[in-house]
C-alpha cells in the first residue's frame, strides 16, 4: 500500500466549484477532493480491474462462505471448494493455460532468436498475467520486486508497478462497503473524500478524507470484493502444488507448511481489525524510535473491510536513496526481530515512506510475525558462530532453529558447513552478504536433510527486501553488516543467562580468554549507530577520544556489567603476572651486578603468566581506544615462543611498557571528566575491586607454592 501526496485543498462553495468533482456515480452533496493526477496516469484501458473481469467467476464461490472465512483453515477451504469443484477445474485449467501460454512465447523468442528484442514485452505480459490471476499471486510478485541483484531490470520495473500500481475496482463498490461496515453515511462520516482511490493494492485500495468530527487528514483503506474466495481458492492449489513438488523432488523442507504460513499471514491481513490492532502494537513497540513514523489507527471507525488510519504522506523509499533511512529501517528491523519478535513480515518498497520531514514511515499491518524468545537467542547466538567461524557450535544452532534434525552428524555437518562458509565470512562481516551465505549451500541442505522452518521464510524476507532497497542504489550495501553491530552490541548487554553463557563460551576456549573475540565485539558495537548520529556525535571530537568515552561509558554501565567483570578479572591476571616481571627484572638486576655471580637467575614466571602480561597489553590498549579495526601489534596465542624464560624476561616489560607514554595515556585521562557523575563514581571503585582480585591471586598463589 503507498500513501501518495494529497491535492492541495481549497476553500468552495456549498454547490461545488467545477474544480472538484463529486464522487461519481454517488451523488453526494459532501466536499471531494479533485481526482489525483497520478490515480488518473493509473487507470489505463489495458489494466481496468483485470482480475475481476479476467477471474470473477471465482466469486461464485458464495460470499456467505468464503468471505467468513476469518481465519485460516484449509479443511473448511476444502469443503467450500469441492461443492463446487466446477470452478476448481476452471481455475486450474486458467492457471495453467496462462502461465503455459507465457512460458510458450518466451520459448518461441528463443528458438526465433528474439529473446533479447522481447524482453521488455514478455515482462509486461507476466505484469499483466499476475494482475488477472489476482492477489495471491501479485502478493508472490511483490515478495521479489525488490531484489534488484535476483531480477532482471525490466522485470523488476514491471514487478514493482505491483507494488501500488494496481487498477482499481469501482469507486461506488468501494462507498457502498463504507457505508454498509460503519453504519453511517459517507458524508456524515468525512467532510471531504477523494473520488477515486490514490492507491490500489493486491488487497484493497486507498482514499483520502477529511474526518468530519476533528477535520483529521485519514487515509480509508477499503478491501477488493471478492478477495478471500480468491485467495483460499488458489491457496488450496498452491498448498496440493508444494505437496507434489516435494514428493517428486524429494525436497526436506516441508513446503506445504511453508504455505501455510504464508496462508495464515495473509488471511490475518484481509482482516483490517487485526490490521489495526497491529499498528497499535507495532506503534507502542518502535513508533519511539528516533526517525521513525508509524500511524495512528481509528479502531472506532474500523472493521474487518475498512480501516481508517493517519494519513501519511511521502515517497517509497526505494525512489529517494538514502541510505541513512536504510539504517533506520535496519535498526528497527533488528529491534522487530531480536528484541521484542513483533516484526512486519511486508515490508516491500510500497510499505516503506520517507516522510516529508526525513523519517521513515511504516504502513500496512495486516502481514506480521512473531519470533519466540528461545529462537530469538538461538538465531543471535548462530550470527555470533557465523561470524567467529565456530561452525561446530554453529552446527547445534542449526539444530536449536529447527534446520536440523537431531539424529543428523554434527561432526560431519560442521565439516560441510565450514567448506560452505569459510570464504563468505573470510571477507569479514560487514561483506557478507545473503547471496555469499546462500550460494554454496544447496547441495549440503540437500545431504543433510535441511529444512525450511516455516516461521524462518517470513524472517528472511523481512531482511531482504531492506537489503533489496539498499542494493538498488548501493550495489555494495549488506544488511547482515549493519545488523550485526546492534547484535553484538545485544550480546554484551542483555541479561540473559543464555546470552551471558553464549557471551562466555565465544570469549574463552580451554580456559584461554579470546580477547581478539572481546575487540571484534566491542568495535562491531561501537557502529550500532546510524550514521547521522554518528556524525553528531564526533563534532568536535577525535574518534579515538568518542571510542575511549564509549567504551568506558559501556563498561561502567550496569548493562556492562558481566563485561566489566570479565575485564577487571583479566587485568588483575595481567597485573599479577606484571607484578611477577617486575620482581624477577629487579632480582636480575640486582644479581647481576654482584662480581663472581652467574647471572642467570631462575624466573618465576610460568607460561600463563607470560600470556596474561600479553593479554594487559591488549587491554590497556582496547580501553585506550589505541585498537585499530580489532588487530594489534602484539600477537596473543597459546604458543608462547619463549623456550628460554631466564633471556627472554628482559623483552617482555618492554612490551608492556610501551603503553607507558603520557601521550598513549592522556586520552584515557581526558575524557573522564566527561563521563556522568555517576560514571566517575563507579570508576573510582575500580582500583579497590582491583586491589582485592590481586590479593586474592597472590594469597592463592603463595599457598599454592608452599604445599605443592
Amino acid at each position: 500500500m503507498l500513501l501518495l501526496p494529497p491535492p492541495s485543498l481549497h476553500p468552495f462553495p456549498a454547490n461545488l466549484s467545477s474544480n472538484f468533482s463529486p464522487i461519481n456515480p454517488i451523488q453526494s452533496p459532501f466536499r471531494s477532493f479533485p481526482q489525483p493526477p497520478r490515480a488518473v496516469n493509473r487507470r489505463r484501458n489495458d489494466d481496468v480491474d483485470a482480475f475481476t473481469k479476467k477471474s470473477g467467476y471465482i466469486f461464485e464461490l458464495g460470499t456467505s462462505e468464503a468471505d467468513s472465512l476469518i481465519d485460516y483453515d484449509i479443511k473448511r477451504i476444502a469443503a467450500i471448494c469441492r461443492r463446487k469443484p466446477l470452478i476448481l477445474f476452471r481455475r486450474l485449467f486458467q492457471i495453467g493455460t496462462t502461465f503455459g501460454g507465457w512460458f510458450g512465447a518466451r520459448y518461441i523468442d528463443g528458438l526465433a532468436e528474439k529473446s533479447d528484442q522481447m524482453f521488455k514485452i514478455r515482462a509486461a505480459d507476466l505484469r499483466k498475467i499476475l494482475l488477472e490471476l489476482g492477489p495471491a499471486y501479485v502478493k508472490i510478485a511483490q515478495a521479489v520486486s525488490s531484489r534488484a541483484d535476483l531480477i532482471p531490470p525490466s522485470y523488476l520495473d514491471e514487478l514493482s508497478l505491483l507494488q501500488d500500481r494496481i487498477a482499481p475496482f469501482s469507486s461506488e463498490i468501494a462507498f457502498n462497503t463504507i457505508e454498509q461496515e460503519l453504519g453511517l453515511p459517507v458524508d456524515e462520516l468525512f467532510s471531504e473524500i477523494s473520488p477515486e482511490p490514490t492507491a490500489a493494492a493486491s488487497l484493497g485500495q486507498v482514499y483520502q478524507a477529511r474526518l468530519r468530527h476533528n477535520g483529521q487528514l485519514v487515509a480509508i483503506k477499503v478491501q477488493r470484493p471478492g478477495v478471500q474466495a480468491a485467495i483460499a481458492l488458489d491457496i488450496l492449489i498452491l498448498r496440493s502444488i508444494a505437496g507434489v513438488v516435494k514428493r517428486a523432488g524429494k525436497f526436506n523442507s516441508d513446503l506445504q507448511a511453508v504455505v501455510d504460513e504464508w496462508a495464515s499471514s495473509l488471511f490475518r491481513e484481509m482482516d483490517y481489525v487485526k490490521e489495526a490492532n497491529n499498528g497499535l502494537k507495532f506503534r507502542k513497540l518502535y513508533g519511539g524510535i528516533q526517525d521513525v513514523l508509524v500511524p495512528e489507527m481509528y479502531m472506532e471507525l474500523t472493521t474487518q473491510k475498512v480501516l481508517v488510519m493517519e494519513w501519511v504522506e511521502g515517497q517509497k523509499l526505494s525512489e529517494v536513496k538514502d541510505i541513512y533511512l536504510v539504517e533506520v529501517g535496519v535498526y528497527c528491523s533488528f529491534n522487530q526481530l531480536l528484541e521484542y519478535g513483533f516484526y512486519h513480515a511486508d515490508p516491500h518498497p510500497g510499505n516503506l515512506l520517507r516522510t516529508s520531514d526525513g523519517k521513515l514511515a511504516y504502513l500496512d499491518f495486516g502481514m506480521m510475525g512473531e519470533f519466540r524468545q528461545e529462537l530469538r537467542d538461538a538465531f543471535i547466538e548462530a550470527c555470533l558462530h557465523l561470524v567467529n567461524r565456530d561452525f561446530d557450535s554453529l552446527a547445534k544452532d542449526f539444530v536449536t532453529l529447527g534446520f536440523l534434525p537431531p539424529t543428523a552428524d554434527k561432526e560431519a555437518v560442521t565439516k560441510a558447513l565450514t567448506g560452505v562458509f569459510q570464504n563468505a565470512v573470510a571477507k569479514g562481516v560487514r561483506n557478507i552478504s545473503f547471496g555469499d551465505l546462500l550460494g554454496n549451500l544447496g547441495t549440503t541442505m540437500y545431504k543433510f536433510k535441511f529444512q525450511i522452518p516455516s516461521y524462518f521464510s517470513l524472517v528472511i524476507r523481512s531482511l531482504a527486501v531492506l537489503e533489496g532497497i539498499a542494493i538498488s542504489f548501493d550495489p555494495n550495501y549488506k544488511v547482515l553488516g549493519s545488523t550485526y553491530p546492534w547484535i553484538a552490541r545485544k550480546v554484551l548487554t542483555d541479561s540473559s543467562p543464555k546470552l551471558k553463557s553464549s557471551l562466555q563460551g565465544l570469549l574463552y576456549k580451554d580456559g584461554v580468554f579470546r580477547i581478539d573475540r572481546l575487540e571484534s565485539l566491542l568495535s562491531e558495537s561501537l557502529r550500532a549507530r546510524t550514521e547521522r548520529a554518528l556524525v553528531k556525535s564526533r563534532v568536535g571530537q577525535t574518534s579515538s577520544n568518542v571510542a575511549i568515552k564509549q567504551i568506558l561509558s559501556f563498561t561502567l554501565t550496569e548493562k556492562g556489567a558481566f563485561v566489566r567483570e570479565i575485564l577487571l578479572q583479566e587485568v588483575a591476571k595481567g597485573l599479577d603476572a606484571l607484578g611477577l616481571a617486575t620482581l624477577d627484572s629487579l632480582t636480575s638486576v640486582a644479581i647481576t651486578s654482584i662480581p663472581f655471580v652467574a647471572s642467570s637467575p631462575s624466573s618465576s614466571l610460568t607460561e600463563e603468566d607470560i600470556m596474561n602480561l600479553r593479554m594487559l597489553r591488549r587491554l590497556m590498549l582496547l580501553l585506550s581506544g589505541l585498537q585499530k579495526n580489532g588487530s594489534s601489534t602484539v600477537e596473543v596465542t597459546g604458543n608462547v615462543a619463549h623456550k628460554n624464560q631466564n633471556t627472554n624476561l628482559e623483552e617482555l616489560l618492554p612490551v608492556f611498557y610501551q603503553i607507558s607514554s603520557v601521550q598513549e595515556i592522556l586520552p584515557v585521562l581526558s575524557v573522564i571528566p566527561e563521563l556522568s557523575p555517576e560514571l566517575q563514581q563507579q570508576l573510582l571503585l575500580l582500583p579497590a575491586d582491583l586491589a582485592g582480585r590481586l590479593i586474592s591471586r597472590a594469597a592463592a598463589r603463595t599457598i599454592r607454592r608452599m604445599f605443592l
